[in-house]
């Protein structure tokens, strides 16, 4: 055997480490999605380093933990808006579903990510579900949104109604 192939057998082996480790900490990442991404917690579950899962990150992504794992976090709560009815589900309901406990940034990072709101998305979403096209056709009339109404809870009653 030569040293070099003794080499290529080392780096496939270290490779598929990577890989390995990255797959595992998606998988317990990904599972809890409820509660918010502590990457100090998924090296504990682990039992590696900050440095290693970085590393390995890196070596099978190209980007930190962090990132990789918020991206997909993203795009699952994308997915959950997508096949939402906005009057039935909130935008803070499918952001904290999927960890995202600072919604501020979680608007301004889907923005940026996907190029509109989230709430644009769900509104998006349920007007193409209830069959109203973004553009009105040529002979259309403005009619009223027919969505259903979302009940109000009754007005409290003030200090100068109960004197």
């Amino acid at each position: 055997m030569t040293i070099s192939y003794l080499s290529d057998v080392s780096r496939q082996s270290t490779i598929r480490t990577w890989r390995d480790l990255v797959v595992q900490a998606e998988a317990i990442a990904l599972a809890e999605l409820d509660s918010p991404l502590h990457i100090s917690a998924l090296c504990n579950a682990l039992a590696v380093s900050e440095r290693t899962l970085r590393k390995a990150f890196h070596n099978v992504h190209g980007v930190p933990p962090c990132r990789h794992l918020r991206m997909q976090r993203l795009l699952q709560a994308r997915r959950a808006l997508l096949s939402s009815d906005s009057s039935l589900t909130t935008v803070t309901e499918v952001a904290t579903c999927y960890g995202f406990v600072e919604l501020g940034r979680f608007s301004v990072e889907y923005r940026s990510v996907f190029g509109e709101s989230p709430s644009e998305t769900l509104q998006r979403t349920s007007q193409a579900d209830a069959g109203e096209s973004s553009e009105p056709h040529e002979n259309a009339t403005p009619q009223r949104d027919h969505r259903p109404s979302i009940a109000r809870r009754p007005a409290l009653p003030t200090a100068a109604a109960q004197a």
